[in-house]
């Protein structure tokens, strides 16, 4: 005999609750001292513009040489692995940093990014999107993905730079809104 079952429905993410999630050393994919470290930063802005205090940020990413990490245990790093993933919550501020590698490009023809998913209150599920880093410009404007998107939508997931590494606010509504990605897993995976 088959029951219909009704699905759950759906709710916000969060508030978060500190203790678990964020981890020690989450934000460092690779300590400082790296030779080729540079800081990932931002804020996380609500559709009025204002700060986001309670958003809470993942990233994942390909080391220099394109190479996605295999490594299981991503929360247990030591300085000579790379595990491509970190996790930090913003300041109150809606600020966050991470500090990691240049990724280098995982296809030949794609430009190199960070993915990243945003976890805040009021949404009902997390949001996906990629930074991609203002390395070359010819690589960025070949690139698949971001040349299918119109001029001022693609300006939304490109970082700017500073004199510590790059910058890139996530505006979760409004004028500026990211692009936010949606996510299907492969056959299987569920």
């Amino acid at each position: 005999m088959s029951e219909r079952l009704v699905p759950t429905p759906g709710q916000t993410v969060g508030p978060f609750f500190g203790y678990a999630l964020p981890f020690e050393g989450g934000e460092r994919l690779v300590p400082a001292s790296h030779p080729g470290a540079v800081r990932l930063r931002g804020t996380v802005l609500d559709g009025a513009g204002d700060p986001v205090p309670d958003a809470l940020l993942e990233i994942w990413q390909a080391d220099e040489q394109g190479r996605a990490p295999r490594r299981e245990g991503s929360w247990h790093r030591d300085p000579f692995e790379f595990t491509g993933f970190g996790r930090t919550p913003v300041d109150p501020a809606g600020r966050y940093a991470f500090t990691t590698v240049v990724p280098g490009a995982a296809e030949p023809g794609r430009a190199p990014f960070v993915a990243m998913t945003v976890f805040a209150r009021g949404l009902l599920d997390r949001l996906l999107t990629r930074v991609y880093l203002p390395l070359d410009e010819d690589v960025l404007a070949a690139d698949p993905f971001l040349a299918s998107l119109p001029e001022d939508r693609r300006r939304t997931l490109v970082a700017g730079r500073d004199e510590h590494g790059f910058v890139f606010d996530v505006h979760l509504q409004g004028e500026h809104e990211t692009v936010f990605l949606d996510f299907e897993p492969a056959t299987g995976d569920r």
